[in-house]
């Protein structure tokens, strides 16, 4: 599969989000939570529950921008690029009507997630709709 420019910015955008939060969380976990407020103990079962999705999207991150290096990969970098930003940012709304208003910080991030949901759904809205002809976006197209 070969992707425009838009394509692989979309993608090189969602993966490198992707990777540096979850290398930044199974890194320094304390320290990420901190810019958030939040305080995170020593308890090794807590960190161990923060630590695990954290590989997850670390390696749903390389999985993205193995996409930009392997078209075969593309398809599958493509759907954990819209899986990761589009879940992330539900799950931050569905928290925000049952929890109430989370911190400063937190609502940032669901900015951000909400940003590049965008983005990817704006570069691949084409193969999201089946029949959608491959020229419709040829401005787009990689030279």
């Amino acid at each position: 599969m070969t992707l425009s420019r838009f394509e692989k910015s979309a993608l090189g955008i969602s993966g490198m989000t992707a990777l540096g939060i979850g290398a930044f969380i199974l890194a320094a976990p304390h320290t990420f939570y901190a810019n958030y407020g939040i305080t995170l103990g020593n308890d090794a079962s807590l960190l161990s529950e923060l630590r695990a999705p954290a590989a997850g999207l670390a390696a749903l991150g390389v999985l993205m921008l193995a996409g930009l290096v392997r078209s075969a990969f593309s398809p599958v970098a493509i759907a954990a690029a819209l899986t990761v930003f589009l879940a992330f940012p539900a799950g931050r709304l569905i928290g925000l009507m049952v929890d109430g208003m989370p911190s400063g910080g937190i609502i940032g991030a669901l900015v951000l997630e909400l940003a590049i949901a965008a983005l990817c759904l704006t570069a691949f809205r084409r193969r999201l709709r089946p029949g959608a002809s491959a020229s419709a976006d040829s401005r787009f197209t990689a030279a």
